[in-house]
């Protein structure tokens, strides 16, 4: 997979000008999670996130930002990989992040650059910094 470049959720969104404008805190989460999509979770968090087959989503960590012509951005630090699929999961079109192993609410979204079925006994890798925030 090349790189992906994600956009904030509405929620994210939210949480970010009620912290730093109206004093409204929120608990940070302690842990991120990669989810695969069959569509565009949108703002909204509307997509159709893979599910059975042995589907999960995984654990990523970013690296920490960095501010270059005016714009603040990170990347996955470490490859993430999903297990071997014991069903088809279908066409992978877009990733999110979210705050949570299951449920959860959606950080940041993105399509992929290349579109990949996963089928039965295949894998799903993206490897360190395909995943990128860039704040600008």
């Amino acid at each position: 997979m090349a790189d992906i470049l994600l956009s904030k959720s509405n929620w994210w969104k939210t949480a970010c000008i009620n912290a730093a404008l109206r004093g409204i805190n929120f608990a940070s989460p302690q842990a991120l999670y990669i989810a695969l999509y069959t569509s565009s979770p949108t703002d909204a968090d509307t997509g159709q996130e893979v599910s059975g087959g042995g589907y999960t989503r995984r654990a990523v960590t970013f690296s920490e930002p960095v501010i270059a012509d005016r714009r603040a951005v990170t990347s996955s630090v470490g490859d993430v990989s999903f297990p071997i699929a014991g069903a088809d999961w279908g066409l992978i079109t877009h990733i999110g992040i979210r705050t949570a192993a299951t449920g959860g609410n959606l950080v940041y979204h993105g399509a992929v650059k290349t579109p990949r079925t996963v089928q039965t006994n295949d894998t799903l890798r993206f490897l360190a910094g395909q995943i990128k925030v860039d704040e600008g």
